[in-house]
């Protein structure tokens, strides 16, 4: 599957579009990280769980999308976006989004 943050794919050529394809997650770290990203954020520093959690999120509402994609029976996906909110302390929603296509 080809996934591309664009409208086309250089040197294809979409021939059909599919739809809108969208993964979404909610996450939230256990208490003892959250406590520990606390800490940092009196201190100072990178939120290292934080930055984990969203990392895991992002993969894991990727893959939603693209198994939507494969189901629709799409070559690729383009104009990928991902958007992300608090839902609330400690927890937070990421969505992907894009346009299934088939290719020649």
């Amino acid at each position: 599957m080809i996934i591309v943050n664009t409208e086309t794919i250089h040197g294809k050529e979409i021939t059909e579009t599919l739809g809108l394809v969208r993964g979404s997650t909610i996450r939230a770290k256990h208490i003892g990280k959250d406590l520990m990203s606390g800490l940092r954020q009196i201190v100072g520093g990178e939120m290292k769980e934080y930055s984990e959690m969203l990392t895991e999120a992002r993969q894991f509402a990727t893959l939603q999308m693209v198994e939507e994609a494969n189901a629709l029976g799409a070559d690729a996906i383009v104009n990928v976006r991902y958007t992300t909110s608090a839902v609330m302390q400690g927890a937070a929603e990421i969505l992907a989004y894009g346009t299934a296509v088939k290719l020649k």
